[in-house]
């Protein structure tokens, strides 16, 4: 007799989605774009408009001798490959699966547009004379900001909700706190960090609590679409409400 091989169930798109290999495979143009972008529009040096959380990480690399101009992609590529590795998923991709990432990807962007909306009328009805709290107004933006709202997209969701969240997370853990609170925690605690990262260094924003507080609330919101689902759709929604604010509807000072 001889064995046939076992039938490969079909994938559900919600767990689809999930998975790294179909986190990796909707992440690479975004990787392509910014990393091409950054060495056609950067005359002499490409820090000058390089994001904060990828200026950072390439520093950390740097400074333990792994500053190679395509090492952080690689990184990122790797660790992603390394967990759908050690998880055991499938090999499988569907087209329709990154068509629906997508497509989520920009839902939840504009559903973050709304909140901030929200925030911004809440705000506003408790301060009424903040100047710099503004309701929505077309607007035109660059390529270069373009290109580092894709960018703070890609890295700045690798090293907080990538690499942190899961940190925080365990962290709470360690101290025995059940699952659903320590993602809790971690989501909040981690959403601050997110926040004041933006106000720190010397081409940081000046501390401005009406940024401050909707970053917070933006890295929460964040953090509970990657526990929820996952970290391709988490960086699409970034990605495209930086660019959604920043180019169309207002500055770029409201980007996340």
């Amino acid at each position: 007799m001889t064995q046939t091989a076992p039938r490969q169930i079909p994938l559900d798109y919600w767990q689809d989605a999930r998975r790294p290999l179909s986190c990796l495979l909707f992440l690479l143009p975004w990787i392509a774009v910014y990393e091409a972008g950054i060495l056609m529009l950067a005359e002499s040096e490409p820090s000058q408009i390089r994001n904060g959380a990828d200026y950072w990480l390439r520093s950390l690399l740097s400074a333990v001798g792994m500053g190679q101009l395509l090492l952080l992609p690689l990184l990122v590529v790797s660790v992603l490959l390394v967990w759908h590795v050690v998880r055991k998923h499938p090999w499988q991709l569907r087209v329709d699966t990154q068509i629906g990432m997508l497509a989520e990807s920009l839902l939840l962007a504009i559903v973050l547009v709304v909140v901030g909306q929200v925030h911004q009328l809440l705000f506003l009805s408790l301060q009424p004379a903040a100047a710099d709290a503004r309701l929505l107004t077309l607007s035109t933006g660059s390529l270069t900001q373009a290109v580092s709202f894709i960018g703070a997209g890609v890295y700045e969701e690798f090293m907080f909700r990538l690499l942190l969240v899961p940190a925080a997370f365990w962290g709470f853990r360690l101290f025995e706190f059940p699952a659903r609170y320590a993602a809790i925690m971690a989501a909040v605690s981690t959403a601050f960090v997110f926040a004041l990262a933006h106000h720190v260094g010397p081409h940081a924003d000046a501390f401005n609590l009406f940024t401050f507080s909707f970053r917070a609330a933006a890295g929460a919101f964040f953090a509970a679409i990657f526990f929820l689902r996952g970290f391709g759709i988490t960086v699409g929604c970034h990605a495209a409400y930086d660019l959604l604010v920043g180019l169309i509807l207002i500055s770029p000072e409201a980007s996340a």
